[in-house]
């Protein structure tokens, strides 16, 4: 971002496409353009900001302000009253327009690692990622540290995967390292059918290329030259983004061919699946992959030893892979220092329903459901009474009152 008196940040998603965030920001342009403050007011096209159930939400800095389901025309008088005047609308304003949790107060309470870039930076722009440290970790990975140094972090760290099993990442990245044959794969599962859960879709929607360093990351510590992102075909800003940060990635030297100058070689290919709920389990995605039925394989033999066209693959999900690049740099006892021994480091939650606020959260591991709903959910609406909480999609469990602490 370059110096501006103020940033007016627009969440482009999913959500917001489908509430007309195009015209809104055409709208957003063709004021400030038309009042003389393109200059001193950036406007920036930013991931998911948090938030869900408002159609296209905007935040204006430097004051910090929140809007929800604004029009076009909203975002005319946004320009006029609060860019131009200095005052803030509060038709549009939340909390204030709609009974949410306030959006501050609900950041301030978590511990934010795989979404701290989110509704933070351009997912489009590469150089906004280096300059908020993107690429960091690769780099020190590739000049400072062997392979075995990188998987033992990860290992040390006792980083377990986000996708639901809970197995130990550096178990899983170890044994494909240790097994025989120079070919072996990455897969990233983005194929995220649970109904109601969307974190994967978020993170690639708003940082990709955190997902692209934490594959290369992975596949420089297990010997891999090739990775695979396997998307469902309903994510399309997922796959446009990806797509787009593939290609800003390899035009950067930082996908490829002798990567850095430092004779590694790995690059990424996407591939979109057709919306079959069950290959969203690992090896009836590798079968999809392979051009066949997405029909799950009978274990063992298991990925690690015989994954994609029958070689030693690691399949990691979008969040277990964005840990990565923060784990190298930082150290696996930081990561450790996150969380609960057992399990450490943060996890990211859809919150859905009768909540104030709902939209993603991320937190540190152990933090009890009490704390997502009324803390960070805002609690429910007035007048509703908490019956249930569904935990995991249809995969998952229904959770009473009694059970959140």
């Amino acid at each position: 971002m370059r110096l501006a008196r103020a940033h007016v940040l627009v969440g482009v998603d999913e959500e917001a496409r489908l509430a007309g965030v195009e015209r809104v920001i055409a709208a957003f342009r063709e004021e400030l353009e038309a009042l003389g403050l393109a200059e001193e007011v950036q406007l920036v096209e930013v991931g998911h900001l948090g938030i869900s159930g408002w159609g296209v939400v905007v935040v204006v800095y430097p004051e910090g302000v929140y809007y929800g389901r604004v029009t076009p025309e909203a975002a005319r008088e946004i320009v006029r009253e609060h860019l131009l005047k200095g005052r803030p609308l509060e038709e549009y304003r939340l909390p204030a327009a709609a009974p949410v949790a306030r959006p501050q107060e609900v950041l301030a309470g978590q511990r934010r690692v795989v979404l701290k870039n989110c509704g933070v930076i351009n997912p489009e722009d590469i150089e906004e990622y280096i300059a908020a440290g993107g690429y960091e970790a690769l780099s020190r990975a590739l000049t400072e540290m062997s392979p075995e140094a990188v998987l033992e972090e990860v290992k040390e760290s006792k980083l377990r995967g986000r996708g639901g099993a809970g197995f130990p990442t550096g178990i899983k990245w170890e044994a494909v390292r240790r097994a025989p044959g120079p070919e072996k794969y990455i897969l990233c599962n983005a194929d995220e059918g649970e109904p109601g859960t969307f974190k994967d879709r978020l993170i690639m929607e708003g940082d990709p290329h955190r997902l692209i360093e934490g594959m290369a990351l992975a596949a420089y510590a297990v010997g891999a030259r090739k990775g695979y992102v396997y998307i469902r075909g309903e994510y399309s800003l997922s796959i446009q983004r990806f797509t787009k940060a593939l290609e800003a990635a390899r035009s950067y030297g930082l996908l490829g061919e002798d990567i850095l100058e430092t004779g590694f070689s790995f690059d990424i290919e996407v591939k979109v699946g057709a919306g079959s709920y069950v290959c969203g389990e690992e090896t009836a995605l590798i079968e999809s992959l392979e051009g066949k039925r997405g029909w799950p394989r009978i274990r063992p033999p298991y990925p690690v030893s015989y994954g994609l066209f029958g070689k030693p693959t690691v399949v990691n999900n979008v969040e277990t892979l964005a840990n990565v690049p923060d784990i190298v740099l930082r150290g696996a006892s930081w990561f450790r220092s996150l969380g609960v021994p057992s399990c450490p480091g943060t996890k990211v939650y859809t919150l859905l329903g009768d909540v104030r606020y709902r939209g993603l959260v991320e937190v540190e591991m152990g933090t009890p459901l009490r704390t997502l709903i009324y803390e960070l959910g805002g609690g429910l609406p007035e007048g509703k009474r908490l019956k249930a909480v569904l935990v995991g999609g249809a995969a998952g469990a229904f959770l009473p009152p009694e059970m959140l602490d």
